[in-house]
C-alpha cells in the first residue's frame, strides 16, 4: 500500500503547525513543504524587535530550521521553492526551484495552502529602488537590518499608523532615529475607536516622532537613486528610507486560481476543520477564512497566534483526527516605547454596522496601587450589550502591566459573560500588581 502524501504550500506558523500535527497521527505519511523564501517557521512578529537591536541575531527568531524538521520528525521543508500553480483534479502541484530556475510537478493526496498574507502596497512613484521596505518574511527583516547598518540612515518615515508601523517607529526611536509616521486616516490604529487612538497618538508624540494624521502618500523622491524624501498630499517629508506598513491582504491569489471559493476579504472559504469545499484541500492561517464570535459572521484576520492555532486544527483533520476551530473575537496588543495598546472583541464604530444594542464606558485609573513607586496610567475603553449586560468588547491604553489585562476580557467576551459576572472575577491583588478593584472591573461597574 502507498504512503500517504501531504503538500503544505507555506513553511511558517500555520503550515508547519499542521506538518507537525499530521507527523503524529500519520506516523508513515510522506509530507513536503514548500517555502518561497529562504527560512522555515520564524518569528515574524519578531523583526521589529531585531531591527531595535533587542534581538541580537536573526537566528534567534528561527523556532526550526528545514535541517531540523528532517531529522526530529521527517518531514521535508524546502525553501526558495515557490508553488506556481495547483491542479486539484489532477491532485498536483507545479513548483519553481528558486535556486535553479527548475519547474517541476509533484503530486498530492492532501493538500493545504498555508500561503500567509502579502502587504498591501500602493502605487506611487518611486517606490521601487533602494531604502523602501516592507516586512512580511524574516528575510525582509534581515536585508532591511543589512541596509542600516550599512547605510546608517538618520531619517525614516513610516508610511501606516497599524500595528507593524506602532511597532517599527518604536525601533527606531530605539535607534535614535528621526522618525515620522504618515497615515491617510485622521486616527492611528484604526481597530481602535478614535477618542482611544487620540491617546495614542499623543504618546507617540511625547517621544518625539512627528505623526501626520491624514495626509496620503503621494510619491517617494529620490536623489541618484537614493531616497531623499516622501511626499504626502501636503508636504515633503525628509527621509534617508521608508518603511511602508499599510496592513496586508490574504495571499489567496494561488488557491483562487485554482477554483476554491474565497469568503471574508478574499480569504479562501473554509468551516471550522479549516477544510475547503473540495475534498482534501485545507487553508490555515492569515490566507484562511476564520468567524468572529461576537458578530457570529466571517472574519478575517492576520495573527501570528490564530495561523499557529488553525494550522494546529488543519493537521488534526488532515491527519485522520478531529478538531475544530471555534473562530477568533479579534484580540491583539501591542506596545510603542512606554505605551501598551490592547484590545478584544468588537468596537464602537465597528458596532455601527451591527444591529446591536449596546452602553460603553470609559475609565482612568492605575496599573498598580496608587501609592506604589511608578504606578502608571491606564485607560479602558468596554463595550456591554443592553440589556443583559454581555460583554462585546474592550480597548486599553496605558503604562506597564496594561495590556495583558485584556486576556481576562477576552476570555470573558469567549464565556459569554456579562459584566456584573466579570465585576464578580476573584482577581489577583497587591499594590505592585493592581488595585483592589482591577481597572478592568472599574469599567464592568459602570456597566451594571
Amino acid at each position: 500500500m502507498e504512503r500517504e502524501k501531504y503538500v503544505i504550500i507555506g513553511g511558517d506558523a500555520a503550515g508547519m503547525s499542521a506538518a507537525g500535527q499530521i507527523r503524529k497521527l500519520q506516523p508513515k505519511a510522506e509530507i513536503v513543504a514548500y517555502e518561497r523564501s529562504p527560512h522555515t517557521s520564524y518569528s515574524a512578529c519578531g523583526m521589529p524587535y531585531y531591527i531595535a537591536g533587542l534581538v541580537e541575531k536573526e537566528n534567534k527568531l528561527i523556532v526550526r530550521t528545514p535541517e531540523e524538521f528532517m531529522s526530529k520528525q521527517n518531514i521535508r521543508a524546502l525553501v526558495l521553492h515557490e508553488v506556481l500553480s495547483v491542479d486539484i483534479q489532477d491532485r498536483t502541484v507545479n513548483v519553481l526551484d528558486l535556486k535553479t530556475g527548475e519547474v517541476f510537478a509533484d503530486t498530492f493526496d492532501h493538500l493545504l495552502f498555508a500561503t500567509g498574507s502579502e502587504p498591501i502596497r500602493p502605487a506611487v512613484e518611486g517606490l521601487d529602488g533602494e531604502g523602501v521596505f516592507q516586512l512580511s518574511v524574516l528575510q525582509d527583516g534581515i536585508l532591511l537590518h543589512q541596509f542600516i547598518e550599512k547605510r546608517q540612515p538618520q531619517r525614516v518615515v513610516v508610511v501606516g499608523g497599524g500595528y507593524i508601523g506602532l511597532e517599527m517607529a518604536e525601533a527606531f526611536c530605539m535607534r535614535r532615529m528621526k522618525v515620522s509616521l504618515v497615515d491617510r486616516s485622521f486616527q492611528v490604529m484604526n481597530t481602535f475607536d478614535i477618542d482611544m487612538a487620540e491617546h495614542i497618538a499623543q504618546a507617540i508624540r511625547r517621544v518625539g516622532t512627528e505623526l501626520y494624521l491624514g495626509e496620503t502618500v503621494k510619491a517617494i523622491e529620490r536623489d541618484s537613486g537614493r531616497v531623499k524624501a516622501v511626499v504626502t498630499d501636503q508636504r515633503a517629508i525628509p527621509a534617508d528610507m521608508v518603511i511602508l506598513g499599510l496592513g496586508v491582504r490574504p495571499n489567496s491569489k494561488l488557491a483562487k486560481e485554482a477554483g476554491l471559493p474565497l469568503g471574508a476579504k478574499d480569504s479562501i472559504l473554509v468551516d471550522q476543520a479549516m477544510a475547503t469545499e473540495t475534498e482534501g484541500i485545507w487553508a490555515a492561517g492569515d490566507c484562511a477564512q476564520t468567524w468572529h464570535m461576537v458578530t457570529n459572521r466571517p472574519f478575517w484576520i492576520a495573527l501570528g497566534s490564530v495561523a499557529n492555532k488553525t494550522g494546529r486544527v488543519a493537521g488534526i483533520n488532515m491527519g485522520g483526527g478531529e478538531e475544530r476551530f471555534p473562530g477568533v473575537i479579534g484580540t491583539a496588543v501591542s506596545k510603542h516605547c512606554e505605551l501598551e495598546v490592547a484590545r478584544t472583541g468588537v468596537s464602537e464604530k465597528e458596532l455601527e454596522d451591527l444591529d446591536f444594542n449596546y452602553d460603553t464606558v470609559t475609565i482612568k485609573s492605575k496599573t498598580q496601587a496608587g501609592y506604589y513607586p511608578d504606578a502608571g496610567q491606564i485607560h479602558v475603553k468596554m463595550i456591554a450589550e443592553k440589556p443583559g449586560g454581555r460583554i462585546l468588547g474592550a480597548q486599553i491604553v496605558g503604562n506597564h502591566g496594561s495590556a495583558k489585562r485584556i486576556d481576562v476580557v477576552a476570555t470573558a467576551i469567549a464565556a459569554r459573560m456579562t459584566v456584573r459576572e466579570l465585576v464578580d472575577l476573584d482577581l489577583g491583588y497587591a499594590p505592585p500588581f493592581s488595585l483592589p478593584w482591577d481597572p478592568i472591573q472599574i469599567a464592568a461597574r459602570q456597566l451594571i
